[in-house]
């Protein structure tokens, strides 16, 4: 939830972006004005570093950044490096003029809106050869787009052919014009064997796939979007469609139940984003979606299904892809009957995870039903998806006849487990690796969110979301029996440093305790921590004494860091890992923000 004190003595946004101009509002700016009030009561900063002035030259957040005291000169000026000063790569962003024009519905749909038609007399969508010739966009009598771009206008079904001298234009005619793109001429998705990182909800954020993708992740997608949020032009939604450029394979996913909907979100998408495929989910289990004939509920609405794939289908210039359960029933499989029509209205790829609705994450994943719908899809290629945690897991997965796996939960319990999989080993990663992993996803979210009050929360809320399953990982060298399955209850261990031991814990206190300073206790008196693997202490006050001492068993400091349970089974277990770790969140201030020091 958003915290209430961030509304109060906030900076106005003309102050922060150091506009030449003044407050639009003036005397009804609600903001403050006063940039000396505000200093007086503005936390301390963070750290020394700022990750954004660092990496982009400049950070556009000023005194409202959290690392100001790295980029402030003596008057509170705003420092620049000119030399380093370079533009966001990020790409997918939501254009003003757009979001005006969304809220203001007016921009128009024009290929959707002849698609819905189509579907609604009965007409498979789709140009024949005798029909792909359109009227050229922006001639006399064609409609124009509100939103500035060209769009070509569909035919009336049943047409003829239109003589090329019936053709208005206002200029050469070229091929481009009067030639529409065939649906066997569109951009093909060849994935086949490449691994997939699922699209995660909350998890699944720009940061977190960064780490995937320098892990060996091939293909990323967005978390789910809602469609109706789109098309009203909300913010927060279209964040989700942001893409990152090491994201060389990327798509996104949409949500929502209806045909006219899908169809003008898939066609607003189209002409205003870079991406590689467009995903539809038909597997999200939660209430608030399935009781909205969203996610699973579709598999029982074969007409709405129909008309949303075919639709989207129609006026994507990309390939479409589809993400399905075995079923909404947990022992009524639908899926077998479904891939062979998804394949006839156009999906290019569909994803089968092997869990029903009513299971949710219980159980195992059916990977022989799996085996049993690659025959039913073929020739369209089917990726499988469920409880892979290791190469193993994947091989055997493989093993089916997938065109490929997706990894979900396994890519939030170890992010390196695509290295494992294309190096086929089982990485012993240490301790200090992982807490590296986790510095620099809040560099990254820092990146993306922002470092004033409101980004550096954003960033901590995520982060925590991410450790209530990082938590759960127990180290290769540790296991009685490898690999580590997904669906068994990870043991009481202690870990082989320090680091690692306070990494399992569930409890704020103890991942507190890896940033903070101890006091001296009793015990063997031998270092502790990360500098078991080599790594320095920078100061004295990271200087952690053994407390595992057989003589003294009954030391507060033992009992307070006593070898801890990292997760329960199934999704109750992750409620508890994750409403252990959240309860406590305005008490991480200090924790992985500055951790280049610790390390």
């Amino acid at each position: 939830m958003k915290p209430t004190h961030y509304d109060k003595n906030r900076l106005c946004p003309s102050l922060v972006q150091e506009s030449a101009a003044k407050c639009f509002f003036g005397d009804r700016c609600r903001f403050l004005h006063d940039v000396g009030l505000y200093l007086e009561t503005k936390p301390s900063d963070l750290g020394p570093r700022c990750v954004l002035f660092e990496t982009f030259g400049r950070c556009p957040y000023g005194v409202t950044c959290r690392f100001a005291g790295a980029h402030l000169g003596p008057e509170g000026q705003n420092l620049v490096q000119e030399e380093r000063v370079q533009a966001p790569l990020v790409r997918n962003g939501l254009d003003k003029a757009l979001q005006q024009q969304l809220r203001k519905r007016k921009v128009r749909f024009e290929r959707a809106e002849q698609a819905l038609r189509q579907l609604s007399k009965g007409h498979v969508p789709g140009p024949s050869p005798e029909a792909a010739v359109p009227e050229v966009s922006g001639a006399k009598g064609a409609p124009l787009q509100d939103s500035g771009d060209a769009q070509q206008a569909l035919p009336e079904p049943g047409a003829g052919a239109l003589a090329s001298s019936s053709v208005r234009t206002c200029g050469p005619l070229t091929d481009e014009d009067v030639v529409r793109l065939r649906p066997c001429e569109k951009r093909r998705l060849d994935i086949s064997g490449k691994l997939y990182l699922a699209p995660l909800t909350t998890c699944g954020n720009l940061p977190f796939r960064r780490i995937c993708k320098r892990f060996g992740a091939d293909v990323t997608c967005g978390e789910m979007a809602v469609c109706t949020n789109l098309l009203q032009g909300q913010t927060s939604e279209w964040a989700l469609l942001r893409r990152h450029p090491c994201e060389d394979v990327f798509g996104v996913q949409l949500e929502g139940a209806f045909p006219d909907t899908m169809t003008k979100c898939a066609e607003l998408l189209n002409r205003t984003i870079e991406v590689d495929f467009v995903d539809i989910n038909v597997g999200c289990p939660i209430d608030l979606v399935y009781k909205k004939g969203g996610g699973c509920a579709l598999m029982n609405r074969a007409a709405k299904f129909q008309q949303i794939v075919r639709g989207m289908n129609q006026v994507l210039d990309v390939p479409l892809t589809v993400k399905i359960r075995t079923g909404v029933q947990e022992r009524v499989n639908l899926a077998h009957r479904l891939l062979p029509e998804l394949r006839d209205w156009g999906a290019a790829l569909v994803t089968l995870h092997g869990r029903s609705r009513e299971q949710r994450y219980t159980k195992l994943a059916d990977w022989e039903y799996i085996a049993q719908c690659v025959t039913a899809a073929s020739p369209m290629p089917l990726f499988g998806n469920g409880d892979i945690l290791s190469y193993e897991d994947a091989n055997r997965a493989m093993q089916t006849g997938v065109a490929g796996v997706m990894v979900a939960r396994g890519a939030l319990l170890k992010p390196w487990l695509f290295t494992e999989i294309k190096e086929q080993r089982h990485w012993d990663i240490s301790s200090s690796e992982r807490l590296a992993i986790l510095q620099d996803f809040t560099h990254y979210g820092l990146e993306h969110w922002g470092s004033d009050t409101q980004g550096v929360e954003k960033t901590r809320r995520f982060l925590l979301e991410w450790l209530s399953f990082l938590c759960r990982y127990v180290p290769v060298g540790l296991l009685e029996r490898l690999p580590q399955r997904i669906n068994e209850r990870p043991p009481y261990y202690v870990g082989r440093d320090y680091l690692e031991t306070l990494m399992a814990s569930q409890r704020a206190a103890d991942w507190i305790r890896i940033r903070c300073r101890e006091p001296p206790v009793r015990g063997c008196g031998s270092l502790r921590g990360p500098w078991a693997a080599g790594l320095t202490s920078p100061c004295a006050l990271f200087a952690v004494r053994c407390c595992w001492d057989p003589c003294r068993p009954t030391s507060s400091f033992c009992q307070s860091t006593r070898p801890t349970r990292t997760s329960s089974r199934g999704v109750g277990g992750r409620a508890r890992a994750q409403q252990g770790l959240l309860l406590h969140e305005k008490t991480i201030n200090f924790i992985l923000l500055k951790t280049q020091d610790f390390l």
